[in-house]
């Protein structure tokens, strides 16, 4: 594996690989990589003759500057990892290199953006779109790989791509989780033993409510409840429980046939901020 901090050396060794006639796929990561990143990474080599992984934590899609200075970097970890699982090209540019002096530039994808993380994090989702966007049309990935547990910004992402008509396919792949259930986040290292003992109530409680949700329970008081068990469970705030339309992220009041849906939540545990979802099934 090599690794590249500048777009004119990532385009160099890009350039070769597709005048070779290789199917080329990104990974686009913040680092502090863990299993659910490599399952991305492996979704990859199985689609790609060439992968390539971005570490880039991005200060644009931050609203808090606390939590881009306590974001974990683990650039070297990371690249062994990364070399283990056979990546070609680790991709690690500087801020200056992303974002160089003068850069006035945003994306803003309405819709699908709105409310959920969009509604409790002002800009977030545009420093997404914004850095997504750059990154793919500075690899020229033929495909890009996202993982569903940011399911809100996957939908941000395919938004993105198709008003775009960026000549990308954006393959979204399962939330991976531990033994008992936590979905794998670069945020849970922050965790408390105590914090990370509470912390798999988050999918339990989602579990158990879009369970009740698929047989017939009224959604929003499945949805009350839900968020009145969080908060017994000592997550404080909860931001959202809230179950959405797959397709455009519409709030749903009913679950209907024919249309996915999924339940998405986040919530704080101290000064970690946790996001989950889940499919809900369709009633027969």
């Amino acid at each position: 594996m090599e690794t590249i901090s500048t777009v004119a050396g990532l385009r160099a060794r890009v350039r070769q690989w597709k005048q070779a006639g290789a199917r080329v796929g990104v990974v686009p990561t913040m680092g502090a990589l863990h299993d659910g990143h490599l399952s991305l990474v492996h979704a990859a080599r199985a689609r790609a003759d060439r992968v390539i992984t971005t570490v880039f934590v991005n200060p644009i899609q931050f609203d808090n500057a606390d939590d881009l200075a306590t974001y974990p970097r683990t650039l070297d970890d990371d690249a062994r990892l990364l070399a283990d699982a056979g990546v070609d090209m680790l991709y690690a540019p500087t801020v200056s290199q992303m974002y160089p002096p003068g850069f006035a530039t945003r994306i803003s994808v309405s819709g699908v953006s709105e409310g959920l993380c969009g509604g409790t994090r002002p800009g977030h989702f545009d420093g997404v779109a914004t850095v997504v966007c750059k990154l793919l049309l500075q690899t020229l990935a033929d495909c890009a790989f996202f993982g569903e547990k940011d399911f809100q910004q996957v939908q941000v992402v395919r938004r993105m791509v198709t008003d775009l008509d960026l000549p990308v396919e954006i393959i979204a792949c399962p939330t991976r989780r531990e033994a008992d259930g936590l979905a794998l986040s670069s945020r849970n290292r922050r965790l408390t033993p105590s914090q990370r003992e509470t912390a798999v109530a988050l999918p339990r409680i989602l579990q158990a409510c879009a369970a009740d949700i698929a047989v017939g329970a009224d959604v929003p008081a499945a949805l009350a409840r839900a968020v009145r068990q969080l908060a017994d469970a000592g997550f404080d705030p909860v931001e959202y429980v809230e179950l959405r339309s797959e397709l455009d992220l519409q709030p749903l009041a009913v679950l209907t046939g024919g249309m996915p849906a999924r339940l998405l939540a986040a919530a704080w545990l101290g000064d970690v901020r946790l996001i989950d979802g889940m499919a809900v099934p369709l009633p027969e």
